[in-house]
Order: structure tokens, then sequence, then C-alpha cells
């Protein structure tokens, strides 16, 4: 009977987290059908393991390059080309912890939930393209097509994502999508940016902020929680600390941009009541402009 009760419990567990899936993967699919018009691949010649194409030798190839018995069929002689693997590689993290599984109004989606849209959408858009992705802590290599797309997508399904993943290996001069509100204090992101940036690798904070957070609208008594801690308080006149709530908020931003400026990596900022191709469209040009 015990087992029976763990294994009834598993499969409900498994549909609750499951039950809203098919409907963020539909959005992540269609932002991304919205931003694809004028996409084209970046697939280049370089350093990697999967190969791409045959071309002609030129004289300033080296003769390790030649493919002999490529060659060895006519009268040419052909190099083979690998992907320039470090080019092609996007890890992706979306921020799935209890702080981001939130969102002020019922209209509006939690962070966590545009998070996954986003990460979705715009490795769609990559795989698509020849790229390869993967969710870094939840994947032991990166792929590309459709068949990757849709085992990254399962992975994202599967399991929730944890902040020492970003502590995990991966390939020097990759670029890495971290989905997140960064409202962890500034020295924790400091530390994990500066341990990735040594690999060295660079890429994109995508900040994603329910706009009840920026406004901070409430009035008289209300209960506050902490959802990563569970820790509750009451405050008695909400609206006498909005002002002192905004400035602290406005400088952990500040400083926020700040450590992504001196790191060298891209601070886009969004808000759930924002459309999101909006942001699909800002991370898709910026990681076009770091190949």
């Amino acid at each position: 009977m015990a087992r029976l009760a763990r294994h009834r419990d598993i499969r409900t567990q498994a549909l609750s987290l499951s039950q809203g899936y098919p409907a963020l993967l539909a959005e992540a699919e269609r932002v991304a059908a919205v931003v694809a018009s004028g996409v084209h691949g970046r697939r280049r010649a370089g350093q990697g393991e999967t190969f791409w194409q045959y071309r002609n030798y030129q004289t300033t190839d080296a003769a390790s390059q030649i493919d002999w018995r490529r060659s060895a069929r006519g009268d040419q002689v052909f190099v083979r080309d690998n992907e320039w693997e470090a080019a092609n590689t996007v890890y992706l993290w979306p921020d799935t912890r209890p702080g981001m599984e939130w969102g002020s109004d019922k209209t509006l989606p939690t962070k966590a939930d545009r998070g996954r849209v986003l990460s979705l959408a715009i490795a769609n858009l990559l795989m698509k393209a020849g790229e390869r992705c993967a969710l870094i802590g939840l994947q032991d290599r990166a792929r590309s097509g459709r068949v990757g797309y849709e085992r990254l997508a399962e992975a994202m399904m599967r399991d929730q994502t944890d902040e020492r993943a970003l502590d995990a290996d991966i390939a020097a001069h990759s670029r890495l999508v971290i989905a997140s509100d960064f409202l962890d204090p500034v020295e924790d992101w400091r530390r994990r940016l500066s341990r990735l940036s040594g690999r060295p690798v660079t890429g994109i904070m995508l900040q994603i902020i329910d706009p009840a957070e920026e406004a901070f609208p409430y009035k008289g008594r209300v209960n506050m929680s902490a959802p990563a801690s569970g820790r509750r308080f009451l405050l008695g006149r909400a609206e006498t600390a909005r002002e002192e709530y905004q400035k602290r908020l406005a400088d952990h931003n500040a400083q926020i941009a700040n450590t992504a400026s001196r790191l060298g990596w891209t601070l886009i900022r969004h808000r759930t009541d924002e459309p999101a191709t909006m942001a699909l469209n800002a991370l898709y040009q910026t990681l076009s402009g770091q190949t």
C-alpha cells in the first residue's frame, strides 16, 4: 500500500508539473514565429567537432586540414571544415526558483513562465538555424535541430533550475543567457558571473520584472511573504514604504547593471506586462552581434 501511495503521489506531482507546459511550449513557438522573419543562421567555419562542409583547398590551409579521401575522388583538393563550436554553443538558464513563480495579476504570466517561454523561443530560433543550445545543469551536451529542441524542452519541463548549476563547467567561449529577476544580493550575482567570465564565457542577463515590483502599488495593511524563505511580515501602511522601497530597488538594479557592464555582459530588462516579442528581438539581435 505504501508503494502504491508513493507511486500515486509521484504521478500526481508529474501531472501537476506538466499541466501548463503545452501552453508554454505553444506560446514559445508563437513568439519565435513572430520574430523568425528575416532571421538567418550564423553557422561558420572554425574549431569544432561537427562537420559543416567541404571546400576547395587554399594555399593558406594547413596540410592537416585536407580530406584525402574526398580529394581522391577527383582532380581537386578538398578541405573539411567543421563548425566553429565556440560561436555556435548557447547555454540557457531560466530561473524557476520559488521567487520567480509569482505574478501580481491573473492576466500576467509569472516571471518564471515568461523566462521559460523566452528561453524556449530563443532556442527555437537558434536551433532551427543550426546553432547548438543546452540548459546548463540539466543537459550534458548542446544539440541542434528539431530533435535537439524537443529534448531541451523536455528537460525544462522535467527539472527545476538551481543556482548551483551556474558553477558547472561549460565550454570556454560559449554564450550564456540567464533569465532571472536578479533580486538575489548583488554580491551573489557578482561572484557567479565573475566565475563564468573567467572561463571565459560571455552572455546576456535577461532581467524579468513584474510591474508591481517596480510600482509597489499597495496601500493599507498588507501581508507580505518571501517565497524563497517562507518568511512573512505585515506592513501597517504599505504606501509609506513605497518611496524607500523604490529607492532601494533602483540602487540594486544600478549595481546589477554595473556588474554586467564591468564583466562584459549585456543586460536586457523586460517586464511581464510587455510583449514577449520585444525581449526575444533584443535577445536575438544581441546574440547575433556576439559572433
